[in-house]
């Protein structure tokens, strides 16, 4: 049996080369995003010679001397308002150092659960600021669903300076106003950068401009800033895709469970627990790539074999269990409302869970947030688009959740219109109540349909 190598000894200078950044940019309408994106991509020589000429002509169309950068994304919000629906706009590109998918999100107010599709995998957000108008709503709210998302990096880019005369005071005010906004919503690492998207400045070269900025530019922040995380530093968790059981003449017993590793790492000789029903075993062999291996980590894509014959399906997690994440059925979470059709108490949804999916039953909404000044409105009633607020669903069947602040992966769902299959919410747990608490607590109800639990 081989052995993988140790994922705690990754060389920093190799990692840093080849690993993947997957950050997000959002800023109000008119800050220059747009520009900024195109700046980021034209300066970083990542913009094909064929799109450049057609921005160009584009531009030249229009009566301006200079190509408009913004040009190379304004395509897709040209067909969005010609109803084409288009959520989050991702572009791929890549430099020496490292990797990188950007997730471009609109800037309007109805959109900013748009901003929860594009942020919610992302390791670093750039939230952008017009140096003229300092911190608005839209800052404040883009901040919010940040810290929400635990989002691990947030940039500070305050464009047009050049229309403030690259005055530091300007910036020095608009960097501490929104870093001590964002530091109060628990924001944990911010980074302020004073850049001119329109002329270049702090994007990809530093400004000859701003003498007094010593910092990093947008771009050398984006390539050093760390993302290569010990895995081991997370307890594993192994949701189960697939049974493998080929039952051939070559392998007549053999039984896997596949899978992509979701946190931790995972090793053979563990003692592991399969929820929700509770049974344990050991792991007695992991593939990787038809190779046998001793240890596998987040995010590969392995089949573990169990010492014992259990019954095992899609959608069960494996996880050792000195770590098991618990089980219930009745689940407490923040949810971002992305669908225009509102959700009440009472709603029959589908709950979506790594590889899971169950029926679940909206029991409560206890507050709706005011992203303005983060106060909270009880009792609502019900969640529209845009919304965030608290929930309490009920599932039919028990999951196991960790709390998102202790993992992103197995701490976030989906709730889903069984009629259609449209994504109504996206939720991130707060904690499972306790079981016995909650049958003691929970309103009594006759059997409906199969959606009363």
């Amino acid at each position: 049996m081989s052995t993988t190598t140790n994922p705690g000894a990754i060389d920093a200078v190799d990692a840093g080369a080849t690993s993947l950044l997957r950050f997000a940019t959002a800023g109000s309408v008119d800050d220059g995003k747009s520009t900024l994106v195109g700046r980021l991509l034209h300066d970083s020589k990542s913009v094909l010679a064929d799109q450049l000429e057609a921005v160009e002509r584009a531009s030249l169309g229009r009566g301006q001397e200079a190509p408009d950068l913004a040009l190379l994304t304004d395509g897709l919000r040209a067909e969005r308002e010609q109803g084409i629906t288009i959520d989050v706009a991702y572009r791929y590109f890549a430099t020496p150092r490292r990797r990188f998918i950007l997730a471009d999100t609109p800037g309007h107010v109805q959109y900013t659960r748009n901003m929860v599709t594009g942020a919610s995998t992302a390791e670093l957000a750039v939230v952008l600021v017009d140096a003229r108008n300092g911190v608005v709503e839209q800052t404040r709210r883009h901040a919010a669903v940040a810290a929400l998302l635990r989002v691990p990096h947030v940039v500070l880019a305050v464009n047009k300076m050049d229309l403030v005369d690259y005055a530091e005071p300007v910036f020095a005010a608009i960097a501490e106003e929104f870093t001590t906004y964002a530091a109060s919503l628990g924001v944990p690492e911010i980074t302020a950068i004073p850049i001119s998207a329109l002329a270049g400045d702090n994007v990809v070269t530093p400004s000859a401009h701003m003498d007094w900025y010593g910092g990093p530019t947008v771009l050398e922040h984006l390539e050093t800033v760390p993302v290569v995380a010990d895995p081991s530093d997370d307890p594993a968790r192994f949701p189960v895709q697939y049974v493998i059981r080929p039952q051939t003449a070559e392998h007549p017993d053999y039984r896997g469970y596949a899978g992509q590793i979701a946190s931790g790492v995972l090793r053979v000789g563990d003692a592991v627990t399969v929820l929700p029903s509770g049974r344990t075993s050991t792991i007695e062999a992991i593939d990787a790539l038809g190779q046998a291996v001793d240890t596998a980590w987040a995010p590969q894509s392995v089949t573990l074999r169990l010492t014992d014959d259990l019954d095992i399906s899609r959608g069960d997690l494996i996880a050792p269990t000195a770590t098991a994440p618990a089980v219930s059925q009745d689940i407490e979470a923040t949810i971002c409302h992305v669908a225009d059709r509102p959700l009440k108490v009472g709603d029959r949804v589908l709950l979506k869970h790594t590889t899971r999916t169950v029926k679940a039953i909206v029991k409560d909404i206890p507050s709706r947030l005011t992203l303005d000044d983060l106060s909270q409105h009880p009792a609502p009633g019900e969640l529209v688009a845009n919304d965030i607020g608290r929930v309490v669903v009920r599932t039919a069947q028990p999951l196991p959740l960790d709390a998102y602040a202790d993992s992103r992966r197995t701490g976030s769902f989906l709730l889903i219109d069984p009629a259609d299959g449209t994504t109504l919410t996206a939720g991130m747990a707060g904690h499972a109540f306790a079981q016995a608490a909650a049958e003691a607590t929970r309103a009594d109800g006759s059997d409906d349909e199969g959606w009363d639990f």
